[in-house]
This record gives structure tokens, C-alpha cells and sequence, in this order.
């Protein structure tokens, strides 16, 4: 026995046999360790995978490339002999699960008004949809809709989120809706080819689609209807798309229906879409389908195409260069990308920058690359707030932001870029608490410096640039010493959004501000506030003043 264990140690002293031996182990225990994951995973991980084969025998499939949405290797079938399947799909389900999530929102944003059909042939809610099989919660739906200015949002199966304006089904049982949200135990969401639906307190801001179009309102007849919507047409059976389609067909960026005339166009001084009206008094039937609503002869229910309106898309450097240079300054996070996708597409001329913007160059903005003394630009980006940077400028528009949503922004910018989101481990980990202390006083003695040593400062808060984009915009036109064109701002209304808007699927289900820095903060708000009102400037926007 002595002598065999020699000979196994003389064998080990072998570098190849021992270089072996050691690899041998570290799969091991590699696997080891894997196969421990596995069993001691959480358990909503498991499910995931069965509800993607299950899902796919179900036949939920959703529209368009929806049929790719499962996990590698899952193929996804459409047999209706087994449609009404449902009961492999919740052994994991909690009894007390539906008294507690069967209810109203409490916040405002959603109520919960009941348990519905669906069915994969004829959705019943027919606008965007998304899949997430492990993350789904009724939050993110919801957000995912309203941002997209959905009355109604949809979660069926465990995971899927629907939105649209119209419930086109059925009540069904509300025993029915007993699927547990992939993300979020506790909370129902939907169950096979069952939809848990939520009405939505969309914000002002918000914008409604149906389809691949975009709710524009309910208004009065123009006074000349030939002048103002060129093309029209009478249609048999009228509905939303049958009028969309002529309209699109056409390439015109407006579909307007009046009972049973489709009218097409852009929105002109004979029809700016800026006097809206109460929607009851379009409401009237199509005749092509009970849901849609097709306005009377009298008030116009008006959609705006996927036609891109050409009037305001052409742009240039100036002709001569200018012997002024003009800033468009702002905190970080405050919207400078959007006011310069606007003030291009009012102008016609091109922005530039203090700094250089791949990523911006490459999404169109020209004048990037330029250097910011090179006079061809109109304006200039920066967020420069030292006198001397400030004093080379002479004159400027300051864009102003709620600080609460310019640090969000900035921070997700920094870390995930001009679309992109922070991480959770960002948000929770050290670099937010210590982003807002350097950046929060950076908000408040940016605008002060400006309203200090700016010349010709003209402050535009970005908040009412959202809310009034065709007066406020209009403003800032004439500001950069440029003649106004009615029809380009008319044009910018409809393509105010850019390639650079974030969209709500990823937005903070928490408020990540602790009391200690909102008091912080709330100073720096009065500071400025009372800076803006000394130069007989209005103040803040009243939604973010402190209270």
C-alpha cells in the first residue's frame, strides 16, 4: 500500500498529469455548482420555460413577429384543438392571490375594471403589444400603454401586455384571470386568452394611437373643407383604417373622418388642430364597425398618418456664416437634443455643438461636427456654465427643467445612453446618491450664471415647450433672428418626438429620492425660482415648486 502511494505522488510531480488533474476538478465543480443554481433558483424561473411551450399550444400567439418572443429552442404553434387549455398553467398558484389583486389602483394611474375574452384571431385590444416571460408586472404594462397614450391596457397570460382604445370582447369569468405576473408575485395578470384590463388616466401630454396611427381629437369643420383637406372621398362601410388607408395611399399625414366622407391633407392655417373639441360631439358609429367612432358632417374626428409631412424635414447649413454666436444652453438631462431636433425642423438650418456627438451625428444632426465658432450653424449646444464659456456667446436660449426629471434623465443618459436606462444596480448601488449631490447645486447655479453673465438670454422652460410646442417654439424662432413659417411649425407638431425619446417600458417603479434630498433640492428650486422673478421673468412651472 506504502509503495502504490509513492508511485501516485511520483505520478503527480508530472506537470501534464497534474495540469490535468487540476482542469478535471474545476469542471467539477464547476457543474456542481451549476446544478446547484438550478435547484435552488427561484422558482418563477421554472415556470417561465413552461409557459412558453404551454403558450405555444395554446395558440397566443400575438401579432406580426410576436411568434419569436419565446425562449431558444421553443417553437411556437398555433393549434386550436387544445385553445382552451389553461389548467398545467397554474400549479404554482397562491389561493389568497386573487382577493388581494382584484382591485381598484390606488395611485390614480389605472382602475381595474374587469376580466375579458381575447381571442389570437381578433385581438381585443388591437393596438402595441410586448411580451417579457420573466419580468411581466401590471406597473410596467400599464406605463408601457399610457406612454403610448393607450385608454386600455391588457395583461394576459402571466406575461403579455396589450394596449388599445377600443374593448372589442365579452366580459369573461373573473375566476378566469388567475395567471400570477412573471415578474411580480402577488399580482394577477390575465390568464389563457384571458385579459386583466385597466382603464388609464392618461397625462395631458400623452398621445392615443389606433394602429399605426395617432388620435389627434375630435373638431369643427373648417370653413372651407375643399381648401384646408384637398383629397376626399365618400366610403361604404366607413372605419379608422378604411379612412387611414386611402389617406396613406394618397401620402397625405392627415386621415379625417366625417360620417361617411374620409377627408386627407396636412394641417394647414385653414386647419392648425390647435381648437380641439369635446369628444362627445364626434361621437357617431362607423358604419363599418360598431367600436370606431367616425365623427358627423359637422365635427371632424381627425388621425395623423405614418406619412412623414416633407414640409419642415429639408435642412441646411446657413448660407453665410454668422457673425454671432448663439447658445442653446442647458443643464444636462434638460431636453437640448429635443430643442434642437425642433429649432432644425422650424428653421430649416442645422445645430451645432461645444462639444462632438457621435451618436448625434449619426441620427442626423449635421452640425456636429462642425466647430462651434464656425459660424454655419444656427445655435449651438452647451452645458458650459463658466463666465468666460458663457460670455463668448452673444446671445442665447436657456432651457430650463424640473431638476426632479433632468437628474433622472442625465443619470440614465450617462450610464445608458441618449436612449438608454441605468441599471438597477446603479440606481440602488452608490453612484445616484452621489450623482445627485455634485449635480443637483451643477442645476441651480447653471441657470444663475446664465441669467448672470448671458447676453440677450431668452429662457424657455421645457415643460411649456411640451405644452404650448407651437407658441413656445415660435418664440425661440424669433429669438434666433429668424422669419417665422407657419406651415414648418404646423410640420414640427407632428414630428416633435426625434430619435431620441426614451421610451416608459423602463421606467422607476420607485421614487429614488430620499427626504434628505428632495429638501436639497427643493432649495435649489426657490433659489432659482426667485433669480427668474428679480429679471421679471415668470418663475418655475408650478408643478415643481416646492409646496
Amino acid at each position: 500500500m506504502a509503495r502504490l502511494l509513492r508511485r501516485l505522488q511520483r505520478c503527480f510531480r508530472r506537470k501534464p498529469v497534474r495540469f490535468f488533474t487540476f482542469f478535471l476538478l474545476y469542471l467539477m465543480a464547476g457543474s456542481l455548482v451549476f446544478l446547484h443554481a438550478v435547484f435552488t433558483s427561484d422558482n418563477s424561473t421554472q415556470p417561465n420555460i413552461a409557459w412558453n411551450v404551454a403558450r405555444g399550444s395554446a395558440g397566443g400567439v400575438g401579432k406580426g413577429t410576436h411568434g419569436t418572443t419565446g425562449q431558444a429552442g421553443v417553437s411556437w404553434t398555433k393549434d386550436s384543438t387544445v385553445h382552451e387549455r389553461g389548467s398545467d398553467h397554474t400549479k404554482s398558484w397562491n389561493p389568497d392571490l386573487k382577493a388581494r389583486t382584484i382591485k381598484e389602483s390606488a395611485d390614480g394611474r389605472a382602475k381595474y375594471i374587469g376580466c375579458y375574452a381575447d381571442d389570437i384571431q381578433k385581438r381585443t385590444l388591437k393596438g402595441a403589444s410586448f411580451f417579457d416571460y420573466r419580468k411581466m408586472t401590471v406597473f410596467r404594462c400599464q406605463d408601457n400603454c399610457a406612454e403610448r397614450g393607450y385608454l386600455y391596457a391588457g395583461l394576459e397570460f402571466g406575461a403579455e401586455c396589450y394596449c388599445g382604445h377600443k374593448i372589442q370582447a365579452s366580459n369573461a369569468s373573473k375566476s378566469d384571470c388567475n395567471m400570477e405576473c412573471s415578474g411580480e408575485r402577488g399580482t394577477v395578470c390575465g390568464g389563457t386568452n384571458r385579459l386583466s384590463i385597466y382603464r388609464l388616466e392618461l397625462a395631458q401630454e400623452s398621445v392615443r394611437r389606433y394602429g399605426s396611427a395617432t388620435f389627434k381629437g375630435c373638431f369643427r369643420r373648417p370653413k372651407d373643407v375643399t381648401l384646408a383637406l384637398p383629397v376626399s372621398a365618400v366610403i361604404m362601410n366607413m372605419s379608422v383604417d378604411k379612412c387611414v388607408d386611402l389617406c396613406t395611399e394618397k401620402e397625405l399625414s392627415l386621415a379625417v373622418l366625417g360620417g361617411q366622407r374620409c377627408f386627407c391633407g396636412y394641417p394647414t392655417s385653414h386647419f392648425t388642430l390647435h381648437e380641439l373639441e369635446e369628444e362627445e360631439l364626434c361621437k357617431h358609429h362607423c358604419e363599418g364597425d360598431d367600436f370606431e367612432s367616425c365623427g358627423t358632417e359637422e365635427y371632424f374626428v381627425v388621425y395623423q398618418t405614418q406619412v412623414q409631412d416633407k414640409r419642415c424635414m429639408d435642412r441646411r447649413f446657413l448660407p453665410e456664416r454668422s457673425k454671432q454666436l448663439l447658445a442653446l444652453a442647458s443643464f444636462p438631462g434638460a431636453g437640448n437634443t429635443w430643442a434642437r431636433h425642433l429649432i432644425e425642423l422650424a428653421t430649416g438650418y442645422y445645430t451645432g455643438s461645444y462639444y462632438f456627438d457621435g451618436s448625434l451625428y449619426n441620427k442626423g444632426f449635421r452640425g456636429e461636427k462642425d466647430h462651434w465658432r464656425s459660424g454655419r450653424t444656427i445655435c449651438s449646444k452647451t452645458h458650459e456654465s463658466g463666465r468666460r464659456e458663457i460670455e463668448a456667446f452673444d446671445a442665447a436660449i436657456l432651457v430650463i427643467r424640473n431638476p426632479y426629471k433632468a437628474l433622472i434623465a442625465e443619470f440614465n443618459r450617462k450610464y445608458g445612453g441618449h436612449i438608454g436606462f441605468a441599471s438597477r444596480a446603479h440606481w440602488k448601488g452608490r453612484e445616484w446618491p452621489e450623482f445627485v449631490k455634485s449635480y443637483a447645486p451643477w442645476w441651480a447655479s447653471h441657470t444663475l450664471d446664465w441669467l448672470r453673465y448671458g447676453k440677450k438670454v431668452h429662457v424657455v422652460h421645457f415643460e411649456e415647450l411640451k405644452k404650448d410646442l407651437f407658441v413656445q417654439l415660435k418664440s425661440m424662432v424669433v429669438s434666433l433672428g429668424m422669419q417665422v413659417s407657419e406651415d414648418r411649425l404646423l410640420c414640427v407638431e407632428g414630428q416633435k418626438d426625434g430619435n431620441f425619446k426614451r421610451s416608459g417600458l423602463r421606467k422607476l417603479e420607485y421614487d429614488p429620492y430620499t427626504p434628505k434630498m428632495r429638501a436639497t433640492i427643493n432649495d435649489f428650486i426657490k433659489t432659482v425660482d426667485h433669480a427668474l422673478r428679480q429679471r421679471k421673468l415668470s418663475g418655475v412651472p408650478e408643478e415643481y415648486r416646492p409646496r
